[in-house]
């Protein structure tokens, strides 16, 4: 082997090295979370008596999916709205178009987006506005005298 044939062999050998030292890591970090399950745990959100019937208040839970440094980003907002039968409704915080925060409006008793003028009913559906789905419902339960929600949006499907 000559001298031009060796530096090109050790030229791509230690080419060859490094990017697998440097892809590796890389790779490894976009592909785990498809092999990580997702927590699919309830999270507490407060006593269901803190929730009075017919009114719609403003909650914040952790979310439990969150990474590590996630830091303030890990807390959610979201709307308990409790029915005068004693279920509730759980809605996430955000519109459907295009994610801003929605705002309950107690007098008007409807849901507005100050983004795009969004404007959904109680029970979440679009009462106009550019959104066309309705607001997306969380999964609840009630475990002794705590009302418990699923930490995740889920598809909107009622569920108690």
């Amino acid at each position: 082997m000559n001298r031009r044939g060796f530096l090109g062999t050790l030229t791509i050998t230690l080419g060859g090295v490094i990017v697998a030292a440097l892809g590796v890591p890389v790779i490894g970090y976009l592909l785990a979370p498809l092999f990580t399950p997702v927590p699919d745990d309830f999270v507490d959100v407060g006593a269901v008596t803190d929730f009075k019937a017919g009114s719609t208040t403003l909650a914040q839970i952790d979310d439990p999916t969150p990474l590590p440094w996630a830091g303030q980003t890990a807390r959610a907002a979201i709307w308990v709205r409790r029915l005068s039968d004693g279920s509730f409704q759980v809605f996430a915080e955000n519109c459907t178009h295009l994610g801003c925060p929605v705002m309950w409006r107690a007098a008007a008793e409807l849901f507005f987006c100050p983004c795009h003028g969004g404007v959904f009913y109680p029970d979440g559906r679009v009462a106009g506005g550019p959104p066309t789905r309705p607001l997306l419902q969380r999964q609840w339960t009630v475990a002794g005298d705590r009302l418990l929600v699923r930490g995740r949006d889920l598809p909107n499907v009622p569920t108690s």
